[in-house]
């Protein structure tokens, strides 16, 4: 044990002297409160440490104790519905022993150490086991199966288990190592959280992670185990995008990280996360999710932590075979933080005051998504995907936290406040979004769904960028000026935008569209689009095919369950045909 003098305390910041021993990114307590920080920086026997609590009332003389440990989460059974701070501390049963008020110091385990859980040994005494094999089960929650796992880089020959009720801590087994000694197995284990948990092999990511949110599927779909941004100013509805993405995605997991967040956007997932239903069990939410609860009026230096944190917990289930989404809200303000910490220590600033290597620890965070072929000897697979929020200040996306962002992840939902004003949600702007997976998973959609995807999505993509361009001579000389075909065009790309693109959260129907569904509504808008066409030719007046009560159709049809959409999506279609054949009639007699 390593014990210091603080020497100077700034915000956040302590350098502490008599540290010598000590190593970077161990865990020290700092005071008589024995505040929680991290050293992050070492100059001969001088500690620089970011406390992850206010350090009101510390002061020079103060005494600084390391643990001679890095900062660990403890992973195992009863982090589901768990809700934690940035350094998984446990916010309910801190509520529980302390009342509302969250005392400095408190040094709570993450993992009840009451709960007792049902443990399924699924290997035999005297099995051959490495880092990452699967010695039992415990059923967690109703919907996710906690595998417990030997602990990577572990290898050796279990000497006894047993099935049976246990605590997290007590012991499950006993694994003797190649060296001879031996070690308890227990259903909890710890973990580093700036050090990625290793895998066998990282894949390319070949599927999609269906979203049921139409303008993210059909024109700026991600992978399972990709990476993906959403920057957006204040009010452009990052967090509903977000909220959407946690209830909707088709994945195993969710990890949702409230980095920074004001505390009431915070108080409103915590509220809401329970209450809402998950749509593909129909069981709380909560059951498949765990929260990291980070906000504004917390010290900066735990926004950090926080992201790790939750990164860390989501690699543990991956390890396991599942398919998580880390959704991080926002990464902007654990920027803020490095800034914060960066000028403290004085380093040299870069870019508008960031630390140089603002990119550098960003990347860290994506990197660790991913695809891979999980440590164990039965060849699981597992996938991460991480999403992160940006908010960049006035919604100026060349400020560096989202120009570094950009660099990094494959896909780039912009929202737009001028759409959000306009109450067209998701405000995801699609002139200056993409998505650099579109080509990698055309495969999957055409084999998947349908032949003629990429082909719809091309046209309706092509169609959007046309009406751009046709909206700038319409600004100067009006759209009477434009000839039929354009007008036509400038018709359908409204089709696209309201009838497609834009989706109800708030209706069941339209809040989650399936694949089919979608491709068949774009379906329906071009048909609507070649058969209007062929009307113009035969002498048809624009206004007129503009002007179709069907078209009115054509716009509630996104609210057809999906059991019926079928039949009355062909119904439509069929209405089209006769009243364009109508007013191609009516023009052939004129």
């Amino acid at each position: 044990m390593v014990e210091g003098k603080i020497v100077k305390v700034s915000g956040p910041l302590v350098i502490a002297e008599g540290m010598r021993e000590a190593n970077m990114f161990d865990v020290v307590r700092v005071g008589k409160n024995r505040l929680i920080g991290e050293i992050i920086e070492m100059h001969g026997d001088r500690a620089s440490i970011q406390v992850y609590e206010e350090t009101a009332g510390i002061g020079r003389g103060d005494e600084v104790v390391s643990t001679g440990a890095p900062l660990s989460v403890e992973l195992g059974p009863g982090m589901l519905r768990g809700i934690y701070d940035g350094i998984q501390r446990p916010l309910e049963s801190i509520f529980e022993k302390y009342g509302a008020n969250l005392v400095r110091g408190i040094d709570e385990p993450a993992l009840s150490r009451e709960k007792v859980w049902h443990f399924d040994a699924t290997v035999q005494p005297g099995a051959k086991v490495s880092g990452g094999d699967v010695i039992g089960t415990v059923q967690e929650s109703d919907v996710i199966l906690h595998k417990i796992m030997i602990a990577p880089k572990k290898k050796g020959t279990v000497i006894s288990i047993a099935s049976g009720d246990y605590k997290v801590t007590e012991r499950v087994g006993q694994l003797e190592l190649e060296d001879g000694t031996v070690e308890d197995l227990m259903l909890v284990q710890k973990w580093p959280v700036r050090v990625a948990r290793p895998y066998r092999e990282k894949l390319p990511p070949v599927e999609p992670m269906i979203t049921g949110q139409r303008v993210i599927d059909s024109l700026f779909p991600i992978a399972k185990g990709g990476t993906a941004c959403v920057p957006g100013p204040f009010g452009s509805g990052k967090t509903v995008v977000q909220h959407q993405l946690a209830k909707w995605s088709d994945v195993d997991l969710v990890v949702y990280i409230g980095c920074g967040e004001r505390g009431n956007e915070m108080t409103d997932v915590l509220r809401e996360f329970p209450e809402l239903v998950d749509p593909h069990t129909g069981k709380s939410l909560m059951e498949r999710t765990v929260l990291i609860a980070n906000t504004s009026d917390m010290p900066v230096a735990a926004r950090e932590a926080s992201v790790y944190t939750g990164i860390t917990i989501a690699e543990y289930f991956r390890d396991m075979g599942y398919s998580v989404a880390v959704i991080a809200d926002s990464t902007s303000r654990w920027a803020e933080a490095l800034r914060e910490m960066s000028g403290r220590l004085e380093e040299m600033p870069g870019e508008e005051g960031y630390p140089a290597y603002l990119t550098s620890r960003l990347a860290q965070f994506y990197e660790r998504a991913g695809k891979v072929v999980c440590l164990g000897s039965d060849g699981r697979q597992g996938a991460l995907s991480a999403i992160g929020a940006v908010s960049p200040q006035g919604g100026d996306i060349s400020e560096p936290v989202t120009q570094a962002t950009l660099r990094i992840v494959k896909v780039f939902w912009g929202l737009d406040a001028s759409l959000a004003y306009k109450r067209h949600f998701p405000a995801i702007n699609w002139l200056n979004s993409y998505s650099l997976y579109r080509d990698r998973l055309s495969g999957w959609f055409e084999d998947k769904v349908s032949r003629d995807w990429m082909a719809l999505t091309n046209r309706a993509m092509k169609t959007l960028q046309i009406e751009a361009n046709l909206d700038e001579i319409v600004k100067l000389v009006g759209v009477d000026a434009l000839s039929p075909s354009d007008r036509m065009t400038l018709e359908v790309a409204r089709s696209i935008r309201e009838d497609f693109l834009q989706q109800n959260a708030f209706v069941d129907t339209d809040a989650y569209t399936e694949l089919e569904k979608q491709n068949a509504l774009l379906k329906l808008i071009f048909s609507y689009e070649d058969k209007g066409r062929r009307a113009l030719e035969a002498g048809a007046d624009v206004q007129a095919v503009a002007d179709l009560d069907v078209r009115e159709k054509i716009g509630r049809a996104k609210s057809v369950p999906f059991a019926e959409y079928a039949a009355a999506y062909a119904a439509i279609d069929n209405e089209i045909s006769d009243a364009l054949a109508q007013l191609t009639a009516a023009a052939a007699q004129n």
